[in-house]
């Protein structure tokens, strides 16, 4: 079983982070984003991924070669023209066997056997309460999809894309995207993967729904620490870290080679390899590795790598080897 990820995208809702890194790398709770979708695949039955890879996909490439033995292939997006053409960028792989398609952004939880076992392709959504920010789906009298559109700005339905597809062949997927793009068919300028699937179904295609409860956005900064103070509940709720005259309100995540000294770290806080904390009060936040952060009271904040703070009570959103000392 193949699954193509589109991780190409400058990220640009994540800056300062993402001038530095791209930003599937940026960590949630215990490793990069990209490695929570990762496993999921694996665990499913995924066999063989394929990243559409773009802005800094060379750390990309790197992370996933030394971390999974799965079979990877990098495929380079040189222009990004919409997800559509990111798809349409790996078609080399979209052939007569199923295939999944997962964005690179976006932590989910279901269990995708039971959609492999269906008899039809399908996509996973969730009702929202502004599908104005999603692609979204009307559905017909005999369960099947039969009208998507990308980001409407009127209402037609509340059930969205949650950016998890199957298709049963990636045969037809592939003609439809080719067909998006030497017809030039684009929606808001960019080449989009729902017009795709619309040829799709327009041409007989039956598409099912499956449920997305647990779907956690990356996507910037505030639904990141959203997403990491969801995943630290559900899987490091009840451990415990060592730590140096500490207090420690759960759920966190301390790296092994974290140092935390004299401080208060919790709720809902990831302390990445090889930091150093002293003398802090940190709540609701992100710190990467190799960062120091000394006699501060800070909550609700993302921290790079390599970052130096030393100060009085902040919200801070700090990129790599910023230094930052407050009098």
């Amino acid at each position: 079983m193949k699954a193509i990820i589109p991780v190409a995208g400058y990220g640009k809702r994540m800056r300062p982070h993402t001038l530095t890194q791209p930003k599937v790398l940026l960590p949630v709770a215990d490793k990069p984003m990209i490695a929570h979708i990762v496993e999921k695949l694996i665990e499913d039955g995924v066999d063989e991924l394929i990243f559409v890879v773009g802005y800094l996909g060379d750390r990309i490439e790197a992370f996933i070669k030394k971390t999974y033995p799965i079979k990877s292939h990098f495929v380079e997006q040189k222009e990004f023209l919409g997800l559509g053409h990111a798809i349409y960028t790996a078609n080399s792989f979209l052939n007569d066997e199923p295939i999944f398609i997962v964005l690179g952004d976006t932590i989910y939880d279901v269990d995708l056997k039971g959609v492999i076992q269906g008899k039809n392709s399908s996509l996973g959504t969730r009702k929202v309460t502004d599908p104005r920010r999603f692609g979204v789906v009307l559905m017909d009298n005999n369960g099947y999809i039969e009208k998507l559109m990308e980001k409407p700005k009127n209402f037609i339905s509340d059930i969205a894309l949650v950016g998890i597809y199957y298709f049963k062949s990636g045969h037809s997927l592939n003609e439809a995207l080719s067909t998006l793009i030497n017809e030039n068919i684009k929606t808001k300028n960019e080449y989009q993967l729902t017009d795709a699937l619309q040829i799709m179904i327009d041409e007989g295609e039956k598409f099912e729904i499956f449920n997305v409860n647990g779907w956690y956005d990356c996507g910037k900064t505030e639904t990141l620490l959203e997403t990491n103070a969801i995943i630290l509940k559900r899987d490091f709720m009840h451990h415990s870290f060592k730590v140096e005259n500490s207090i420690i309100v759960p759920p966190v995540y301390i790296h092994p080679s974290a140092k935390v000294i004299s401080s208060i770290i919790g709720p809902n806080v990831t302390i990445g390899e090889k930091s150093n904390i002293e003398n802090a009060i940190v709540s609701e936040s992100i710190i990467n590795s190799n960062s120091s952060i000394r006699k501060i009271n800070m909550k609700s904040s993302l921290i790079g790598m390599n970052v130096q703070i030393e100060g009085e009570g902040k919200t801070l959103n700090l990129g790599d080897y910023s230094h930052l000392t407050i009098y």
